[in-house]
């Protein structure tokens, strides 16, 4: 997905050296990340993918999360009924999980309409052939989704959300990777048409660890059936637990059990406090040599999952309780995020000579 060479990827990043040391190198970098707001609530696998290392880069980084509504209708535009529920209900997902509002600015995307009119300026500099290439219109495609515009045109309404707060990085997994470098390409090709204006977004690849299912599947899903959700309650937990994929091949708990690749073992691992290593050491050692039964494993995996959301569970509850509050922190973060939006619209249409009647 390259719309610009090596020989401009060259210059602009020396024009950006040269921004950045007239702004001074201690300035913090902007992070956007962010999700489409779903019926479902965030699961163990979310938070081991995703919200606990956003946690941690709030404390590093000035944080953007995105609550991408207009993405959410590019393929259910037929459930906007359930659009508002959705969308309180990911805020409090945010909130539960410890990302706080005066370190994040949570912001509602369609609340922005600069995104729109960006997202216009770029799709002009985007050959279709591009867009026809992109992985993911064959794989929605073939799931049975609409063939429409907005999801052909999907990244660039993506590259507008990176490139209009001027993120300079975007948290992915590899297999996103390629989102944010469309935006980085149609970020070097206007810089070099039209004068230097955006900075150039790259991705911020971690170790992105995948929690397996319940059911020994590779990757914990929603739509899959083999979930344990934040908000469960204790008994969920517990049941789910309880029904957990093992050891296929364990017939009896005095047989010789395998560790490695086993679910509640790595759930152990995952979720077990420093507190907890040492008897997490012991039942690997235990179960390895016949000498402790799935069930007894099971009710300790339960008890250090119930411990570990007990406090998701609790803040969740308070804001639950207040939802003026919660619609506050996203309007005041969307009203932020829009200053910036402005600025950057001006410049933008400044830049393409679009300010007839400022000049």
């Amino acid at each position: 997905m390259e719309l610009g060479g090596n020989t401009i990827l060259k210059k602009n990043m020396k024009r950006i050296l040269t921004l950045r040391q007239a702004q001074g190198e201690n300035a913090r970098k902007r992070i956007l990340t962010g999700d489409r707001p779903t019926y479902d609530s965030f699961h163990l696998g979310n938070y081991i993918g995703s919200l606990k290392n956003r946690v941690k880069l709030q404390d590093e980084y000035e944080t953007y999360i995105l609550i991408a509504d207009l993405h959410a209708l590019t393929t259910h535009f037929d459930k906007t009924g359930d659009l508002g529920q959705n969308i309180r209900g990911l805020m409090l997902g945010y909130l539960s999980v410890g990302l706080d509002p005066n370190k994040a600015t949570f912001v509602l995307q369609s609340q922005v309409p600069e995104t729109t009119e960006l997202a216009y300026f770029l799709g002009i500099l985007t050959p279709r052939a591009v867009l026809e290439r992109q992985p993911a219109l064959k794989e929605k495609l073939d799931q049975g989704e609409q063939d429409t515009f907005a999801l052909y045109s999907y990244p660039v309404l993506m590259a507008a959300d990176i490139l209009l707060p001027k993120a300079n990085l975007v948290p992915v997994g590899k297999d996103q990777k390629a989102h944010v470098e469309f935006a980085r390409d149609i970020a070097i090709k206007f810089n070099n048409l039209y004068g230097q204006v955006f900075p150039l977004p790259e991705p911020l690849i971690g170790e992105v660890p995948t929690l397996p299912g319940t059911d020994g599947q590779s990757k914990m899903g929603k739509s899959l059936g083999n979930a344990i959700f934040l908000t469960d309650s204790p008994d969920e937990v517990e049941k789910k637990v309880m029904s957990m994929y093992t050891d296929p091949k364990r017939i009896h708990s005095t047989d010789p059990g395998t560790v490695e690749g086993n679910p509640v073992f790595i759930y152990l691992d995952a979720f077990g406090s420093e507190n907890d290593k040492a008897q997490i050491t012991n039942y690997k050692d235990q179960y390895t040599k016949g000498q402790v039964g799935d069930i007894e494993v099971k009710k300790y995996l339960t008890k250090i999952l119930n411990n570990f959301l007990d406090p998701i569970r609790k803040k969740r509850a308070q804001y639950e309780k207040q939802p003026e509050l919660v619609d506050r922190i996203l309007k005041e973060g969307t009203q932020k995020a829009r200053s910036e939006a402005k600025k950057t619209l001006e410049e933008v249409t400044k830049a393409m000579k679009l300010d007839y009647f400022n000049q």
